[in-house]
């Protein structure tokens, strides 16, 4: 058995917001080419992402925002027939394309089947290198270059179709996953720990009161070993107190130093180090079971060596 799973899916390359949009198909292509190139693939159980049912991304979603984003989907392939525009904007950072809709399904769907696979101890963790990514798209409306919030359906469908009692959410992404704090609020079977820079798109986060997140925002130029610091005072503590049985990642590498959409310090053995005691949390609590989907990450060399990093520790190679 290959201890660790990896879902992804063509579609996933097919949406597009537009030329020099830095959340681009060539994310995916970066992480494939660096991933075959060192020969980490082959150790991996590579798996095709299916589509997600609509039944369970409203696990985490309005249905009248799922039912919107469809609808606008289907007016903008009318459109396109008539010779209209290729995209339909969504605010200004974010577009559909004709393709985004399956995409979006396939994302969640990702996260999903990875979640089924290692609760049924196909594998022992899994890592989704898809997109759109998710951890801003909240209950009701999508943003921030995500539709669904991958992460928080699956933390959800953990709960609700598989009767686990407590999950956590680990978000280590540049920006705070405001979507995904907006659908887990109050929820004390979630415990969600994340750091972030701030202040940073969305501007959200840093005086959040809720019981059951625990947001780090951290200036500029914040370096790995801070990062590190602050990961052992407040998350493992809240980690080891809450005993998660299963972890969930939102795993996003724009903290890296030579990520431009942020401007903090992380490199390659930062995540490697985080990856490594979410791992040690998961063995002592949740049967070693982690689910791990991509997010930001948008300087591609760094992304894939970063991607590589985190993938080692999960695979143990």
């Amino acid at each position: 058995m290959n201890a660790t799973g990896y879902f992804t899916h063509k579609d996933c390359w097919k949406h597009e917001m537009g030329e020099g949009h830095p959340e681009c198909p060539e994310r995916l292509d970066a992480i494939e080419d660096w991933l075959l190139a060192t020969g980490i693939k082959d150790a991996l159980d590579t798996r095709e992402a299916p589509l997600a049912a609509l039944g369970d991304i409203e696990l985490g979603h309005d249905r009248m925002m799922v039912a919107a984003l469809r609808g606008l989907s289907e007016r903008l392939a009318d459109d396109i027939k008539a010779g209209g525009p290729a995209y339909a904007q969504i605010d200004p950072d974010t577009a559909m394309n004709v393709h985004t809709w399956n995409a979006a399904l396939r994302a969640a769907g990702a996260a999903l089947a990875a979640t089924d696979s290692v609760l049924a101890g196909e594998m022992e963790n899994a890592f989704c290198a898809v997109r759109p990514p998710g951890h801003h798209a909240c209950h009701d409306k999508a943003m921030g270059f995500c539709f669904f919030n991958n992460i928080a359906i699956a933390a959800k469908y953990a709960l609700e179709r598989h009767g686990l009692k407590r999950v956590a959410i680990v978000d280590f992404d540049v920006h705070h996953g405001n979507g995904t704090e907006d659908i887990i609020r109050g929820d004390n079977r979630v415990l969600m720990v994340s750091f972030f820079q701030h202040p940073l798109y969305p501007f959200s986060g840093a005086d959040s009161q809720d019981g059951n997140m625990v947001n780090l925002p951290v200036p500029a130029y914040t370096k790995g070993m801070d990062v590190r610091e602050l990961i052992e005072m407040m998350w493992i503590p809240r980690l080891e107190d809450f005993k998660p049985e299963m972890i969930f990642i939102s795993a996003g590498f724009d903290a890296h130093r030579d990520d431009d959409l942020g401007q903090m310090g992380l490199t390659e053995q930062d995540y490697a180090w985080i990856t490594m005691r979410i791992k040690d949390v998961a063995k002592r609590h949740a049967q070693g079971r982690i689910v791990s989907s991509l997010e930001g990450g948008y300087n591609l060399q760094a992304l894939a060596r970063s991607v590589e990093a985190h993938i080692r520790v999960l695979a143990d190679l």
